[in-house]
């Protein structure tokens, strides 16, 4: 009966961290269907960034061998397939919800919404100091680089390019590993490449061509930037995280809620989208636009994003002391 009972605890403890994992999936695609935000972003938020990054890393040579082995189990647990499942498959879930949800946020309580993700970056890198000791100079030195990398990237116009099909399988390089770095988006790296309306109206339009070497530019970005990230952690892990802070610190200016619109485009529906903003103060909002800077609201949302940032460490917390 006692081991029964045990047996019986184990699976369920299982089947939870299981529905975590798909929950925190869900997080990464409802970020990345944001500009300015990041599954990878995300990641770090909800604690699981090392070992995505691991995780993808572990799809290589060691992985195809005992594929073709035929160890099918073997190589499910070296690449970690439960968990990069479960997250691929929450984040194809968060990707669907946010066509009803964040994005129906953004386009009609953007400057709430946005307080709210920076309430989450800002919660975020106040826990990720416990990741690299702030005495260190050259940590301080790595977060200055972040944030001036993030800033600078979020200061760029977005160009207008001529399309082929090697500039879309360079940009789905480039797009998917902006992805895998918190504090950088890839929604807005595509845009700053001029891409973005046209994968949006590739996959719209079903367009298998387009649609299949930017998923193959993906690929390939995916495993190749994702092992220079996995070295990085492993080498010069302290200086990584000092540099994500700043990354996330940086992607503020992205984020920021009261935004100018100075230019525009047209997108495949013939409607203008917003092309360049700057930032402004939210006490000049309403003279500059004409619009409600939704203050109080915002405060509020920005005060959940941080305690929501700090249950999740609580949390996480909590399972470590479990754990050991």
């Amino acid at each position: 009966m006692a081991e029964n009972s045990s047996n019986s605890d184990l699976l369920e403890e299982v089947r939870l961290r299981y529905i975590i994992f798909f929950l925190k999936g869900i997080a990464m695609g409802l970020g990345d269907s944001v500009p300015g935000v990041s599954g990878a972003t995300v990641a770090v938020i909800t604690n699981i960034y090392d070992r995505f990054i691991f995780a993808i890393c572990s799809i290589d040579s060691t992985a195809l061998n005992l594929l073709r082995a035929k160890q099918l189990k073997k190589t499910w647990q070296y690449i970690d397939g439960s968990f990069l499942f479960l997250l691929a498959l929450g984040a194809l879930t968060g990707l669907l919800i946010s066509a009803n949800t964040v994005l129906y946020l953004l386009d009609n309580f953007p400057e709430p919404l946005m307080a709210f993700f920076i309430g989450l970056v800002l919660g975020s890198v106040w826990v990720l100091k416990s990741k690299f000791q702030l005495r260190r100079v050259n940590n301080w030195l790595a977060i200055c680089v972040g944030l001036a990398l993030a800033v600078m990237i979020g200061s760029l116009e977005p160009r207008i390019v001529e399309i082929n099909i090697l500039y879309v399988f360079i940009c789905g390089s480039i797009g998917i590993s902006a992805m895998l770095v918190p504090g950088l988006s890839g929604a807005f790296i595509l845009l700053l490449l001029g891409v973005y309306e046209f994968i949006l109206t590739a996959l719209v339009d079903f367009d298998l061509l387009y649609i299949s070497v930017f998923f193959s530019g993906c690929v390939l970005g995916l495993l190749l930037f994702s092992r220079a990230l996995s070295w990085l952690l492993k080498m010069y892990h302290e200086l990584s995280f000092a540099m994500i802070a700043g990354l996330m610190s940086g992607s503020i200016y992205v984020l920021w809620p009261w935004q100018q619109t100075v230019s525009f485009y047209c997108d495949s529906s013939s409607m203008r989208q917003a092309l360049q903003t700057v930032n402004i103060w939210p006490l000049n909002y309403t003279a500059v636009t004409g619009s409600s800077p939704w203050l109080a609201l915002s405060l509020v949302t920005f005060l959940c994003g941080v305690g929501i940032v700090i249950a999740l460490q609580y949390v996480a917390n909590k399972e470590a002391a479990h754990d050991y």
